[in-house]
């Protein structure tokens, strides 16, 4: 087994933690005591927590495979993260479907967006015409709100990740955790 310190995570008692392809993400969270997670969803899905205050806690991007790995995975993670309130959910399809339908099912509180809803918000439009400007535009966003969190920050998110990232601060302010969302452009 790799060490997790080698793979650039801290050090945790694997008795209280799940794993996804490897990567163990701790079940018991502490401060503060309510949880938003963000998901840009697809086969390779983006992933952002967020507390209650409004600050990132991490950050993931996962190539799931297929929808059978994809509904363990939305099961196991959203039942370990204590306090989870909120998830919110970009994306259509049978994909999105598996994480409302999990959390709706673990009584967690759900938003659905689409990419048009919260970029009008968060970005210029400018920043996204196309495709690939609005995932090189969520990367460069996205660093921001890393740099200015406790995050663990191991490298430059994916784009999945990266839209997770501004999709979960656009959740937190539309259930008032946070008044607004300032980046630099």
């Amino acid at each position: 087994m790799v060490s997790l310190k080698k793979c650039g995570y801290p050090q945790i008692d694997k008795s209280h933690a799940f794993s996804i392809k490897g990567r163990f993400i701790s079940r018991t969270m502490t401060k503060p005591e309510k949880y938003l997670l963000s998901v840009d969803a697809g086969i390779r899905t983006g992933l952002a927590l967020y507390n209650g205050s409004g600050k990132l806690e991490w950050y993931r991007s996962h190539n799931l495979g297929s929808m059978a790995s994809l509904r363990k995975v939305a099961y196991s993670l959203l039942r370990s993260i204590e306090g989870l309130e909120y998830i919110v959910v970009e994306g259509g399809g049978p994909i999105t479907n598996v994480w409302l339908n999990t959390a709706r099912k673990l009584n967690i509180s759900v938003i659905r967006t689409d990419a048009g809803e919260w970029r009008k918000e968060l970005m210029y439009m400018k920043e996204y015409p196309n495709s690939q400007k609005a995932k090189d535009s969520a990367i460069k966003l996205s660093q921001q709100i890393i740099d200015a969190s406790d995050a663990p920050a191991f490298n430059t998110p994916t784009h999945d990740a990266a839209e997770a990232i501004l999709i979960g601060k656009w959740g937190c302010k539309k259930v008032n955790w946070i008044q607004s969302v300032f980046l630099q452009h």
